[in-house]
Formats: structure tokens, sequence, C-alpha cells
């Protein structure tokens, strides 16, 4: 997987006229960058963030959120790119917020918030690849100029690095699952995370009721047929990749809830 580092990511800020950030709106305050944030500031740029994936909550959820982080001074929309809702509003936006013509827009966030689904909804069409695991087929490899209509570029950045969302976040965005050396703590940190805000993420998911993240690891091997070949334990490191992936396909039901900022 190739990241963009602050350098190039400053480039990238600098020379563009309008920085459109995407982040995760299932935990859009851990998603965003305040850095990239802070230079698209100093950079005098106008800045866009878009509350990727609002098909997977409430619409009440979404509008709070947009309301909250307006709030804050941000121009914001929420759309989801997967499902082409609200694209052409996004479209829109973005031209609103361009001040010269032609014009630049410069997609930035973090890895797997919906960068490239983004662009390809804007260009109506199948532009950039697309992949919902970070280090897989498909991942943005490098800086790409891309037509949205004449007179509207975008450049498409690989994901920010280093990923600032704390733990475990910036472990399970920051690499694949398959290159994590011990996935089971990011996994058990992210189960946790998951059962504040859902008690029945998991029964959902895989139909299991147990509320220990090591036990949901450790039921879901035994349900998958995981096993060490020599001692039969349940191998949970597989179990564990596996809801680290399915947490990026969306497959797990989760979102925090706006009621938790606090400012």
């Amino acid at each position: 997987m190739q990241l963009a580092s602050w350098r190039l990511l400053a480039r990238t800020i600098k020379n563009v006229d309008v920085v459109v950030e995407v982040v995760d709106i299932r935990d859009p305050m851990v998603t965003r960058s305040r850095r990239a944030e802070r230079m698209a500031e100093a950079l005098d740029k106008r800045l866009l963030i878009v509350l990727n994936k609002s098909d997977l909550v409430p619409l009440r959820v979404a509008e709070k959120w947009a309301r909250i982080i307006e709030g804050m001074g941000f121009d914001v929309i929420y759309v989801s790119a997967r499902h082409r809702l609200s694209t052409r509003r996004l479209r829109g936006f973005i031209k609103h917020l361009a001040d010269v013509k032609p014009f630049s827009a410069g997609v930035i966030g973090f890895p797997k918030t919906g960068k490239s689904s983004i662009i390809n909804a804007l260009r109506g069409r199948k532009g950039a690849p697309t992949s919902p695991i970070p280090g897989s087929p498909g991942y943005t490899k490098g800086l790409q100029l891309l037509k949205i209509e004449p007179g509207f570029y975008m450049v498409d950045t690989p994901g920010v690095i280093p990923v600032e969302g704390g733990w475990p976040e910036s472990i399970i965005r920051g690499r694949s699952p398959e290159d994590l050396p011990d996935p089971v703590p990011p996994a058990a940190a992210l189960i946790e995370k998951i059962l504040r805000y859902n008690r029945r993420a998991f029964q959902a998911a895989y139909g299991i009721t147990a509320q220990d993240p090591y036990e949901i690891m450790e039921r879901l091997a035994v349900k998958r047929g995981w096993f060490y070949k020599t001692t039969k334990e349940p191998l949970i490191e597989e179990a564990a990749r596996t809801i680290i992936r399915d947490y990026h396909k969306a497959k797990i039901p989760f979102y925090v809830p706006p009621e938790e900022f606090t400012g």
C-alpha cells in the first residue's frame, strides 16, 4: 500500500483550488485529519468535508453530524458514493466553492474512507479502481489528475500518513490485515469500540451473541472452521483479520452517535 507523505500532501493542497476531505460518517471525528485541515487553512484553500458512506447511518445521524461540523466553521456535505446518493449535489458544491475556472480539487482522506469511490461517482463511471481493504489490489497507486468535466479536474492522492485516528484506527487503516504481525489486539479494541455503540453488532454480522472480544473471535473461528493444525485450538488471528476486513466492508453494523460528541 502506498500512502502519501506529509510533504506530498502539502504539495497537493498547495496546487489545488479546493480541498475535498473525505471522512467516514460512521466515526467522523476519528477519521478527520486535523493536520491536513490546518494545512488547507494555512494555505488559504477552500475546504469541503465530505461525510461519506451516509447509507450506513440513519438520516437523522447524517444530518446531525453535518450540523455539528458546519458549526465548527467548515463547509460540509454527506453523501454515499457507493450508492450515488447526493453525488450530483456534491459536484455542484465543489464548483460553487471554486472561485476560478478552470479549477482543480484535491481529494484527501485516511485510507478506506472512500476517496476513489467519490471520484468515480463524480465522474459518472469507474475511473480510479477501488477496493475496500487497505493494501489490496485497486489501491490508488499515486497522484492522478482526473477530468470530471470541462474545466473541473480532480487530483486523487493515496491515503494520508500517518493516520491520526489513534488506537485502533491508526493500525487497522494504515496496514492491510494480512500485514499485521498480531491482528488480535487491534481487533479486540475494534470489537470493544463497536460493542460500545451496538451491543448486537456481532449477532447481526455473524450470529454471535457473546460480548467479550476474545470470545467473539474464538466463536467466529470455530464457526468458520479455523483451527491450528497442531493444537486444534481456534485460530483467532484469522478471525481477527476477518473482523477488521468486515469493518472496512461495512458488514458489521456500527456508527458513533453524534450525541457522543462533546466539542
